[in-house]
């Protein structure tokens, strides 16, 4: 099996467990990761979920020997790249990095996470890299191009200049200077990412989730917005979630819960 899910109450650890291949995505993987992702948005006790490679390896990206494979009959590659429609374009090769997800994914990163494993991490919300981690456009060697949504991450995370650098050269991206640069929010000692995901996952699950979801989505949705159109997307969308869990919380503080910060009495 080379996706599996572990559970503990409202966090999921979806594990990547191709170590032989350091966790490469094959076809079947990449739908076997689009159907734990499915599960966790679909189910109503989850809240949030962290990606992780088993074996010391987040992910060494398409597996290119499956890649190679697909050049022995162009034909379904040319159908896809020309569509004859509006429709969306079809599954990435990756998996889940076309999904839209309601709630938030975590990035536990060890060793490589390059070319489309690249791309996965940016998929996610967050991303915790351990000391020896890695990115790079590693993909650029061999003329495969960035089609899981890194020319539109890279850019909209750390700036144009600096992602156009990284997508252009395809060079190592140490977790240091990832964090320096934006492209990772947290960096951790050498096998402390999953339980410093997890843990930064199960502190995000205690909070309101309706709140969470609400702000995360606003966050999103402003992209590319004017400010004004972006504000009242916010208002909209926010109201909501103050209707259903901010007014009682106000209420929770009113009575002396919380004060000074306090995340603990909540």
């Amino acid at each position: 099996m080379s996706v599996r899910v572990e559970k503990n109450g409202a966090v999921w650890t979806v594990i990547q467990s191709r170590a032989e291949a350091r966790n490469a995505v094959d076809p079947q993987t990449a739908e076997a990761l689009v159907d734990a992702f499915n599960d966790f948005n679909r189910d109503p006790q989850a809240a949030v979920a962290v990606l992780w490679g088993e074996g010391g390896s987040f992910c060494a990206g398409f597996d290119l020997r499956a890649a190679a494979a697909l050049t022995d009959d162009p034909r379904p590659m040319q159908e896809i790249a020309y569509p004859l429609d509006d429709r969306p374009p079809p599954r990435g090769p990756m998996g889940p990095t076309r999904l839209e997800l309601d709630k938030p994914v975590i990035a536990a990163i060890a060793g490589p996470a390059v070319a489309g494993g690249f791309e996965l991490a940016l998929w996610c919300d967050l991303r915790v890299m351990e000391e020896s981690a890695y990115f790079g456009v590693y993909c650029r060697r061999w003329g495969v191009p960035l089609i899981d949504g890194g020319t539109v991450r890279l850019p909209r995370l750390v700036g144009a200049g600096r992602a156009m650098e990284l997508i252009l050269t395809g060079r190592k991206l140490p977790a240091e200077e990832a964090y320096r640069i934006g492209a990772c929010e947290r960096v951790v000692p050498d096998g402390a990412s999953r339980g410093a995901a997890e843990a930064l996952a199960c502190e995000i699950s205690r909070f309101p989730q309706a709140c969470v979801r609400a702000d995360r989505r606003s966050a999103r949705m402003q992209e590319g917005l004017e400010l004004r159109d972006a504000m009242r997307r916010e208002w909209y969308n926010g109201i909501l979630a103050f209707v259903a869990e901010g007014a009682a919380g106000a209420k929770r503080f009113a009575s002396g819960r919380g004060r000074h910060g306090d995340f603990g009495d909540i």
